[in-house]
């Protein structure tokens, strides 16, 4: 739903899954896209992670399976990105993953887009891959912060959802929001204001000891502190 979920998702795939090309786009990469979307086409295989911005008008042949993440805030969007597969007369799947309190959205695509769906189970035996985010974010500064800026942007987002009778921000769980995220700690924000979250617990490092692996950005927050202090 937002760029800086695309670029944390983006990072954490790469780590994440090997021997895959893994690309990015989103809106705010005004001259990249292009390239990108033309790369992309090229590849034998791969995954890439988007916004609404490659919903429709594009088309790249063979794409075998659409997930969408985040539910789209309008009907017709969800219609428009599962469109992405299964062109010209070619066979593909498209996957939206709901929370069961979501799930009345499953009967409004029905009845807006006259779009009938099949539940699919959830996946068992899965690996928990979380504390390795976790560890890669300790270890670099720059995912520490895309985590938190992608956690952030994704509750303003679900605020802002078109239909707000089915996603309600007061019904989300936070504490299990964060953990999907993979965040050392709650980032503070006008939603969190006030609440307490037993059912998460922070890393007990000082995230600001965190150093980027970017030497000169390192040394750029070096400066910041110091001028703080």
């Amino acid at each position: 739903s937002t760029c800086a979920c695309v670029e944390y998702y983006g990072k954490a795939l790469e780590a994440l899954i090997k021997q895959v090309k893994i690309m990015s786009i989103h809106g705010k990469m005004k001259h990249k896209r292009n390239k990108i979307f033309t790369e992309f086409r090229k590849l034998p295989g791969g995954i890439l992670v988007c916004t609404d911005v490659m919903a429709r008008g594009i088309d790249i042949p063979e794409v075998h399976w659409v997930l969408q993440y985040d539910p789209p805030s309008s009907a017709s969007a969800f219609v428009h990105r599962c469109g992405r597969t299964a062109r010209i007369g070619n066979i593909g799947s498209a996957l939206v993953f709901l929370l069961p309190m979501e799930e009345s959205y499953i009967n409004f695509l029905s009845i807006n887009q006259k779009c009938p769906m099949q539940e699919m189970k959830p996946q068992t035996n899965v690996s928990d891959l979380l504390p390795k985010l976790q560890s890669m974010a300790l270890a670099d500064r720059a995912v520490f912060e895309k985590g938190m800026k992608a956690f952030v942007s994704y509750v303003q987002a679900y605020a802002k959802h078109e239909c707000n009778l089915i996603f309600r921000i007061k019904d989300l769980d936070f504490a299990s929001l964060a953990k999907g995220f993979a965040l050392l700690k709650m980032p503070k924000m006008p939603e969190l204001r006030g609440k307490c979250f037993p059912d998460f617990t922070p890393v007990t490092v000082n995230t600001d000891s965190i150093s980027f692996k970017d030497k000169n950005r390192e040394k750029q927050r070096q400066k910041q502190l110091e001028q703080q202090r």
